[in-house]
């Protein structure tokens, strides 16, 4: 999993609340058990028309926000179906921090395990981020996972909260086959041991 420690990036304001997971990553899209290419369809349903030509309205069609690295979102960001494609979406399309007030819970802890930043904050913050997204190309945020900040276009800073061991493990790039590489030599020791102690098993 790549490393997470700072992130530049221009910020897109999707303020609509209650967006669940099968709007981020359509249901069509969830045949496929890879990790890439998911970018296509992340909020496919509305990026695109019926005809499949781009919808001008839809805020990541619009030019200043093709490039954006960081997602400011409504309440209740990910809510709905249990599905690690939203997070593998998200990714794909270059997508590495959410911010929002509150988040559903399982898109939340998908989002820890697959290197994205779920970011909650307060409902006062959010309209501050809200303010410096709705600038366009002008809308770069700075996230500094280590300093837990958000540093907006004119020096604001919005501290937040998040738990020690993900940010450990995002800091250094840790998914759950990373942490548990990290205790290789544990594990080779222990098997070993029980392998002089009782040979026959």
């Amino acid at each position: 999993m790549e490393k997470f420690t700072v992130l530049e990036g221009v910020a897109a304001p999707v303020k609509q609340i209650n967006v669940d997971t099968d709007a981020i990553i359509p249901k069509q899209y969830l045949k496929t058990i890879k990790r890439t290419g998911l970018g296509k369809g992340l909020f496919s349903e509305k990026r695109f028309r019926d005809d499949g030509s781009e919808n001008p309205d839809f805020i990541l069609n619009k030019p200043a926000y093709r490039k954006a690295k960081i997602i400011v979102a409504g309440d209740n960001f990910g809510c709905g179906s249990s599905r690690e494609h939203a997070p593998w979406a998200l990714l794909d399309y270059g997508i590495r921090a959410v911010i929002s007030t509150s988040f559903g819970d399982i898109f939340y802890n998908n989002c820890f395990k697959n290197g994205v930043l779920p970011i909650k904050v307060s409902p006062e913050d959010l309209e501050k981020l809200f303010d410096d997204a709705d600038r366009g190309a002008n809308a770069t945020l700075s996230i500094d996972l280590e300093k837990q900040e958000i540093r907006g276009p004119d020096g604001g800073v919005v501290k937040f909260d998040i738990d020690a061991h993900r940010k450990h493990c995002l800091l250094n790039g840790l998914d759950d086959i990373g942490l548990t590489k990290v205790k290789q030599g544990q594990i080779e020791g222990y098997e070993a041991k029980v392998k002089a102690e009782r040979p026959w098993v």
